[in-house]
């Protein structure tokens, strides 16, 4: 167990938890950039891909608040501020992944059928800020575990 610090308050924080859907979110992340080109004649043509793009979307968002609310709970969305203010990840990251439009899976499900050119743009920003994500999420959790390990205990 680690501790966050998301002001005065004091959290325990489940490592192997966190670990553990940082894992599923490199996957996701993974079964994203395993989908290939994606374009408007693509998701006309295989309707199903646009399904697939917007539940792992939706997986990321949930699996990243979940850990998000470690820090401190709250709403889905005001949890990447809560995750920046604990020092999980940066301010720009923290905007990045709660859009003010929405969060991306629910802007795809929006442009799927109105605006489909606009979906891999939308799915270009998730996949990198995801990636972002966990890349970001590691490294507190192992500065967290470094000054954890070199406090002496008496």
């Amino acid at each position: 167990m680690t501790t966050s610090s998301a002001g005065a308050a004091q959290l325990p924080v489940d490592r192997a938890s966190i670990e553990h859907r940082l894992i599923t979110m490199r996957k996701s992340v993974g079964q994203l950039d395993s989908l290939g080109a994606l374009d408007s004649a693509r998701l006309t043509a295989d309707p199903g891909a646009g399904l697939v793009i917007e539940r792992i979307l939706a997986l990321l968002y949930d699996l990243a608040a979940a850990v998000n609310r470690t820090a401190l709970p709250g709403t889905p969305t005001a949890s990447f501020g809560a995750a920046e203010k604990a020092g999980m990840i940066d301010a720009e990251l923290a905007t990045a992944l709660a859009p003010a439009d929405g969060p991306h899976h629910v802007l795809v499900q929006l442009c799927l059928d109105t605006e489909p050119e606009k979906v891999p743009a939308i799915v270009e920003a998730a996949r990198s800020g995801y990636r972002e994500y966990v890349r970001q999420v590691s490294d507190w959790i192992t500065a967290d575990e470094r000054v954890r390990t070199a406090i002496p205990v008496r």
